[in-house]
């Protein structure tokens, strides 16, 4: 064991010296170690080791003494290479959960791609980029965007067009050679020539996802011309749907925290028309005081539009998801857990 020198690795991340330390190992103890870790923990230090680089001697003795391992060895690491990650994770996983998280460490490398760019682009000027492309085509491209921006890029397209593009996407099934060499030209011409990988994306909670963050009009008449469609298509989009009226199946402690993430002069206006168990359900989780001054606020308001309640409503939606999306909560219907 070599003597503790006067360097330390301890500027380093955790994780980073992880990522060294296996990667300094033989594969099949390297595949020893990930058995006794998570999914979540295999993908982390995956991505670590296919983004860590050339390593010096000098920092690998560093890291290896900080973990009281033999290093006299090494002089480099070249540790680069998806093949001895691949066989690692092959070892662990199997060779399909392998191969798809071998797909999501890669695309992690790149710093920014044309899906990303597209998310930080106004929703209006992205509509107009891709007005032109194939129903298809846009279907492909907003399926990997987050969902609130596919939401309001779609709303800018005209309503037949919108109705045939969510169909495209409660059905889509992956990206097909002949597709994805289209999308990757028009991306190219777009942003710069970004590559795409082949889509595990789409498919009926992708449409249910974006049809939560829109207007209630535009919502249901899409739903009516997939009805028209398929009727069994529109009732799978409909049950993956978080409504307002289910954030009445949250317990109690989702609840309070919800109400710590949203204004009150939104949940006002949110609860105008809703459930009355859905008010009891808000009110029974706030003090006296509060519960007393939303009732006299509610009331104070009188009637108001449905297309401003239901604006708030969606507001309140998309705190929600972030936070079931986050793990802070968890998302159920009165019988089935989505989250």
């Amino acid at each position: 064991m070599p003597k503790p020198s006067n360097n330390s690795s301890s500027g380093l991340p955790g994780l980073r010296k992880s990522a060294i330390v296996l990667l300094s190992l033989e594969e099949e103890a390297t595949a020893e170690v990930l058995k006794h870790m998570s999914s979540r923990e295999i993908q982390e230090v995956s991505q670590e080791m296919a983004t860590v680089g050339q390593v010096s001697h000098a920092d690998v003795t560093n890291v290896l003494e900080d973990f009281y391992v033999e290093a006299e060895e090494y002089s480099v690491l070249g540790v680069t290479s998806t093949d001895h990650i691949q066989n690692i994770l092959v070892k662990v996983l199997g060779n399909d959960r392998a191969l798809s998280l071998i797909e999501d460490i890669t695309e992690t490398k790149a710093t920014h791609n044309g899906i990303d760019a597209l998310n930080l682009i106004d929703p209006g000027t992205v509509a107009e980029m891709i007005r032109d492309e194939h129903p298809q085509i846009i279907a492909t491209i907003l399926v990997h965007l987050e969902r609130g921006q596919a939401a309001d890029i779609l709303a800018a397209f005209e309503e037949k067009v919108r109705n045939d593009i969510m169909l495209r996407i409660a059905t889509f099934s992956g990206v097909q050679p002949a597709a994805l060499q289209t999308l990757t030209e028009v991306l190219t011409t777009m942003i710069s020539g970004q590559n795409l990988k082949r889509s595990k994306m789409g498919g009926v909670k992708t449409a249910a996802e974006i049809l939560n963050l829109m207007n209630s009009s535009t919502e249901e008449a899409i739903i009516e011309n997939v009805r028209g469609y398929d009727e069994d298509l529109v009732q799978k989009i409909i049950d993956e749907m978080f409504l307002f009226e289910n954030l009445e199946n949250l317990d109690d402690a989702s609840i309070k925290l919800v109400l710590k993430e949203i204004d009150t002069n939104t949940l006002t206006v949110a609860l105008k028309g809703a459930p009355q168990s859905l008010v009891d359900k808000f009110l029974g989780n706030m003090s006296q005081r509060a519960s007393q001054m939303l009732i006299e606020d509610m009331e104070a308001r009188g009637p108001m539009r449905l297309s401003v309640v239901e604006e708030e409503q969606k507001t309140i939606l998309q705190v929600v998801r972030r936070m079931a999306d986050s793990g802070e909560i968890i998302l159920s219907s009165a019988d089935e857990s989505y989250v």
